[in-house]
């Protein structure tokens, strides 16, 4: 478990682009787009600064576009999306788009993985 500040952390600097409004690399649509969704009003405050801190610095080369959601329901993968990359770990999706993030992962937070 790590904390929601982490979560920020790693999702801002290594999981995606969040200045992309719906898509993510090659994959377009609304259910590609950069969204957090929080889980209570204190979890809300934090996203919200720390994407205003991020666009003040200028982060990125565009505007943050996450949406902050409020969580409704959490609905776990279906059986062949879980551990998707250690069972295809040759997938060209996987070796194009994943495992770059997989190694800045590792480079920026190697006490995150096990």
């Amino acid at each position: 478990m790590v904390s929601f500040g982490t979560l920020l952390k790693v999702f801002f600097s290594v999981a995606h682009d969040p200045t992309q409004l719906n898509f993510q690399g090659p994959d377009h649509g609304t259910q590609y787009r950069s969204a957090i969704f929080y889980a209570d009003e204190g979890q809300l405050r934090v996203a919200e600064d720390y994407v205003r801190v991020l666009d003040k610095a200028g982060v990125f080369r565009g505007k943050i576009v996450t949406q902050l959601t409020p969580l409704q329901a959490f609905y776990p993968a279906e059986d062949y999306h879980q551990d998707y990359l250690r069972r295809n770990p040759n997938q060209p999706y996987i070796v194009i788009w994943d495992l770059p993030k997989i190694a800045a992962l590792e480079k920026e937070y190697p006490q995150l993985l096990r």
